[in-house]
């Protein structure tokens, strides 16, 4: 496609053609004559008018049967017969136009034949039973589709609704909207003939809407040109501005990309990668953005470096040789192939650096990946073929025919309670045009928008349910629901067990998806008395009413609502200490007769830990684990170091901790699980919640160490619970 956009809004002579260097063309979009209408012809012969749209098919199909795209060209002329568009065309250059659109992108044969017809059903007597016996019932699905959208004129009180039953129509077969973005498309190349408000009300409809999604579907080749089209008649001088920016550069001798393109050339060719090495100019848009961002531009801001190989091994060869012989700016790698992006696009990014200090990007893939880059959607073909094995593994990203935006997006247009909502978040929605992806713990992804939070992927993940969450971990470490994630990060999400769970209010402003805000929004407007933002962020909300340990064989009783007051208090928290029950710990052998043994507290070691003592105030030998921060400090205070050894005895007693979030009943389950596994509890401190987090502090007897492994492992299963480990006390040792 042309970089160079006319501007629609100025009817009279279009200025020159900038110069363009020698590169491997493009899409060619703009190219269709008006076409010689000749009425039907002989049935063994293609009318003349659809050479253009055969010609480009072919290119792409070489097998393709014809028969179709002849008899619905010759039904649609016949229909269109006699109508003209407001250019003064006839009617019938407006399907064919966009046929060939999607034609040179790589559209197949059903999709052609729908275009073609897209409008007859609309605008003329062909019914949509007619084109069903003619064509079949895909054909029939794929007009009715089109026609329902534009059975709705746009203006501000049609828009949401005309969107929501495009955006319906999409989630049920994609090609319905390839075809209309390659009719928007047409239609924004002539609107010049409208008048100029006119004119703004569509290009303002297109740059919100249908662009982002023409970026979604990944059809590159179509959002450049609307985007140049848009440019031009909502911004005139900025684009005259642009255009005169792009014409400059073409005029200077020098051509740092045709330089380095040809040092990358011989870089490749020695080192016997079969490579094609391209200049792709940016379109004025990107050229506008560049501008603003960089300021002045040079040389080798006015373009990239495209490189087209066979193999995806061969992508990062040439990754490796660039970045061996050129001089490479590692920030700016990135790697699309291993991670492609949420609208299937693949590729490696980078940059290598002139000695002159000018950067060159380079864009690296395959001819293949080059052509889904260009066409996204529309060049995979018919996308409902029975899926390969590995679409058939369930990987959003490898599915065109429901990609997970596309999902979300049809979630929760459902859900949203009015048109102006629904057209307002679909916008914002639409606005957020990067998306990262982030891990499951069981290998799944998640797409969500840049900036998105654990509160988004809980909705991302769980919809309502997601009510629910009480936590994540990012990346292995806990993480607080308003978290921002970043692409590639691993999010584990914790869900409450208790049923009467509700969102915060104060979610909402850490929400970033129209699915986790509607579905907030939803509940807050059912509950007007819940969500108290108080209580959740406090986390006294689901800890109102805990259970305590009742006794030393860990049965529980229930507190009352006045201690459990009382223990909310700063610094308090319910206490069971019942050490004056309990037998010894483990025995202990020491290298020093007739001294008394303790095992140190801040580590609380137990057998098989490989331990050591120190003398301390007495003459008492505290045992460490060897680990222990403690050792360190009695060395350094010059304590003497006492062999010593585990003694025959198998019975310990150790002291563990619980992070946990706050629940109902939390603390009855923790003391149940460690009964079950036949420790009994010396003492208990359960801390007073803070940021809807809870620490416990048991002292257990166990009858064996070799036990205790297990008891952790019970108590971290144990819902709410996301942390189980060996205390760790700082204070000094006496």
């Amino acid at each position: 496609m042309s970089a160079e956009a006319t501007n629609p809004a100025s009817p009279g002579p279009v200025a020159p053609t900038v110069p363009r260097r020698k590169a491997r063309p493009r899409i060619d979009l703009r190219r269709l004559g008006r076409a010689a209408l000749l009425g039907p012809g002989a049935r063994d012969r293609l009318p003349d008018a659809i050479g253009h749209v055969v010609e480009a098919h072919r290119a792409h199909y070489p097998d393709a049967g014809l028969e179709p795209l002849r008899r619905a060209y010759v039904l649609a002329e016949s229909s269109h017969r006699g109508q003209m568009r407001k250019s003064g065309e006839p009617y019938i250059t407006h399907p064919l136009a966009v046929t060939l659109i999607l034609a040179e992108l790589g559209a197949e044969t059903t999709t052609l034949t729908a275009s073609l017809l897209h409008d007859t059903v609309e605008d003329t007597d062909v019914t949509l039973d007619q084109v069903r016996e003619q064509f079949g019932e895909e054909v029939r699905y794929l007009v009715d589709g089109v026609t329902k959208l534009e059975k709705v004129e746009y203006g501000a009180a049609a828009e949401s609704e005309t969107f929501r039953k495009m955006l319906v129509a999409t989630g049920n077969d994609v090609r319905v909207m390839s075809i209309k973005l390659a009719d928007r498309l047409h239609n924004m190349r002539t609107l010049g003939v409208m008048r100029p408000e006119k004119q703004a009300r569509i290009a303002k409809v297109t740059r919100d809407v249908l662009i982002p999604l023409a970026e979604r579907l990944g059809v590159q080749a179509l959002k450049t040109e609307m985007e140049d089209l848009v440019f031009a008649i909502l911004h005139p001088e900025e684009h005259a501005h642009t255009r005169g920016m792009i014409a400059d550069n073409a005029s200077r001798p020098d051509d740092p990309l045709a330089e380095v393109a040809d040092e990358a050339r011989a870089v490749l060719r020695e080192a016997g990668i079969q490579a094609e090495v391209l200049i792709r100019p940016r379109h004025f848009v990107s050229v506008h953005r560049v501008a603003r961002k960089r300021g002045q531009l040079r040389g080798a801001d006015f373009g990239r470096l495209l490189v087209l190989v066979n193999e995806d091994a061969d992508c990062y060869g040439v990754l490796g040789e660039l970045h061996t012989c050129m001089t490479p700016v590692v920030s700016e790698f990135k790697d699309f192939i291993a991670v492609p992006k949420f609208n299937l696009y693949q590729s490696l990014h980078t940059a290598v650096a002139r000695a002159d200090g000018q950067v060159v990007e380079v864009l690296i893939r395959t001819h293949q990946m080059h052509k889904v880059a260009e066409a996204g959607v529309i060049a995979l073909g018919n996308p409902y073929a029975p899926p390969s094995e590995e679409q058939a593994a369930g990987d959003e990203r490898v599915d065109p025919t429901r990609p997970g935006w596309l999902s979300r997006l049809l979630d929760w247009q459902q859900a949203a309670p009015d048109p102006d909502t629904f057209w307002s978040t679909l916008r914002e929605d639409l606005a957020q045009d990067r998306e990262i992806t982030v891990f499951r713990p069981d290998g799944g992804t998640l797409g969500l928008p840049e900036g998105a939070t654990c509160v988004d992927a809980a909705y991302a993940q769980y919809g309502e349910d997601a009510h629910a969450c009480i936590g994540a971990r990012v990346n292995g470490r806990l993480a607080t629901l308003s978290t921002v994630l970043g692409d590639g990060d691993t999010v584990q999400l914790l869900m409450g067990q208790d049923p009467a769970s509700e969102p915060s209010r104060k979610w909402l402003d850490h929400a970033h998806t129209p699915a986790a805000r509607i579905a907030i929004q939803r509940w807050l407007a059912a509950h007007p008395e819940g969500g108290d933002a108080a209580a959740r962020e406090a986390g006294e909300g689901r800890w109102s009413g805990v259970e305590t340990p009742g006794g030393a064989d860990g049965t529980t009783g229930q507190h009352s609502e006045a201690a459990a007051d009382r223990d909310s208090r700063p610094g308090t928290g319910p206490t069971v200490d019942v050490s004056a029950l309990r037998p010894a710990a483990a025995s202990v052998v020491v290298d020093r007769p007739g001294a008394t043994v303790r095992l140190a507290g801040c580590c609380t070691p137990v057998p098989p830990d490989e331990v050591t003592g120190f003398v301390v105030r007495g003459g008492v030998v505290t045992v460490h684990r060897v680990e222990c921060a403690g050792v360190a400090r009695m060395k350094s205070a010059g304590r003497a170091e006492v062999g010593v050894r585990w003694g025959d005895t198998t019975e310990c007693r150790v002291t563990l901790v619980a992070e946990s979030f706050g629940r109902p009943h939390l603390l009855a389950d923790l003391t149940e699980a460690i009964a079950l596994e036949g420790a009994e509890i010396v003492s208990a401190t359960v801390a007073p919640p803070s940021q809807q987090r809870v620490r416990h502090t048991y002292t257990l007897q166990l009858p064996d160490a070799a036990h205790l492994p297990a008891l952790m492992r019970a108590m971290r299963n144990v819902p709410g619970v996301y942390d189980v480990g060996r205390a760790q006390h700082q204070g000094p040792d006496s």
